[in-house]
């Protein structure tokens, strides 16, 4: 997968899970998507550059700033986009898959006919 596929994949996940969960913390939005939580931090900095997100922060009872995320109509479009190419990038994939799997089948096959 190129690294554009990577990006496109993690903003993807990052603005379907701030829909999901939208005071979700960077720790959680981080262990949901399997990666750190700076990388999260680059990616939401880059979905609010880019109009996807609007941040609202208020304080916690213990004392620690929260977040709010909130998905622009920008971003819900961003996020259907993103959507429609993930989906396109793992229909290729499985298509590739098959395939394979039939040609490995066809080898299995060949190889018991042979006493």
């Amino acid at each position: 997968m190129s690294d554009d596929a990577q990006e496109s994949e993690i903003d993807y996940e990052l603005l379907h899970q701030i829909g999901q969960q939208p005071d979700a913390s960077q720790r959680a939005l981080a262990q949901r998507l399997g990666v750190s939580v700076g990388k999260i931090n680059y990616c939401l900095r880059a979905v609010i550059d880019r109009g996807w997100v609007k941040v609202n922060n208020f304080r916690r009872a213990d004392n620690k700033w929260a977040y709010h995320y909130l998905l622009t109509p920008s971003g819900a479009k961003a996020k259907l986009k993103l959507a429609r190419e993930f989906l396109a990038r793992k229909e290729l994939e499985f298509e590739q898959l098959q395939s394979e799997i039939a040609a490995l089948r066809s080898e299995v096959d060949r190889d018991r006919a042979v006493p």
